[in-house]
């Protein structure tokens, strides 16, 4: 199948391109920056087709789009720069809603959207309004869709939190008797996430409520 995958370049969308693409799929990466870094890809990633676009010029992708099976939209940002233009509301929410949109309009049989379950450690509260609202939007569209909801994410090069933060959620994450009693919000390794993108892409996971990772993990065992 032929997957697209928007901020396949990031931190995320990395693990993505990368389970899908040994699970012997097609994969496109939609991102403004083009491929991530050097140190940042493996042999999988010659795999993959990057293509550099500005997530709110169509335009620039729909030829990717036409043929695409299922759709990821792992765009997101912690800190905001309204002076360029650089929000919680365009990048967490808009974004999420327009992609949806124009996988809708090229017959993308899935959406999944990484959405979250709480609002990130030192971040404010429209950074989660922004996902939302998103979600909302994208509820009744003419596709399958799946929103996933994972806690605060860690792993190595996680670029959004303070090394200090990343080896505390780490810590938290990687002992249960605590990241249990967070309930869905517990912190989450960044491979446990990816995969869990992934399987929802090419397994076709739909439920009518968001899904943990941990829900979505049980339907793809």
């Amino acid at each position: 199948m032929e997957l697209v995958v928007f901020g396949g370049n990031g931190f995320i969308g990395r693990r993505v391109c990368r389970r899908a693409v040994e699970a012997g799929h097609d994969v496109w990466s939609i991102a403004r920056s083009g491929p991530p870094s050097p140190d940042q890809r493996g042999p999988w990633a010659d795999a993959v087709t990057w293509h550099a676009a500005d997530v709110f010029a169509p335009q620039e992708y729909r030829h990717a789009l036409a043929g695409a099976d299922a759709v990821v939209h792992s765009i997101g940002i912690v800190e905001e720069s309204p002076s360029e233009g650089v929000t919680f509301e365009r990048v967490n929410g808009d974004s999420a809603i327009l992609t949806a949109l124009e996988s809708e309009r090229a017959g993308a049989d899935r959406f999944v959207f990484v959405s979250s379950a709480t609002t990130p450690p030192t971040v404010r509260d429209a950074y989660l309004t922004a996902k939302r609202r998103a979600e909302a939007a994208i509820a009744d569209l003419d596709m399958a869709t799946t929103v996933l909801r994972p806690g605060a994410v860690y792993g190595p090069d996680q670029p959004h939190f303070p090394s200090v933060l990343n080896r505390l959620l780490t810590l938290v994450g990687g002992f249960d008797p605590v990241a249990e009693r967070l309930g869905d919000g517990r912190p989450l390794d960044v491979e446990t996430v990816g995969k869990a993108v992934s399987d929802a892409a090419v397994g076709g996971v739909r439920d009518a409520d968001p899904l943990t990772v941990e829900e979505i993990a049980a339907h793809t065992a």
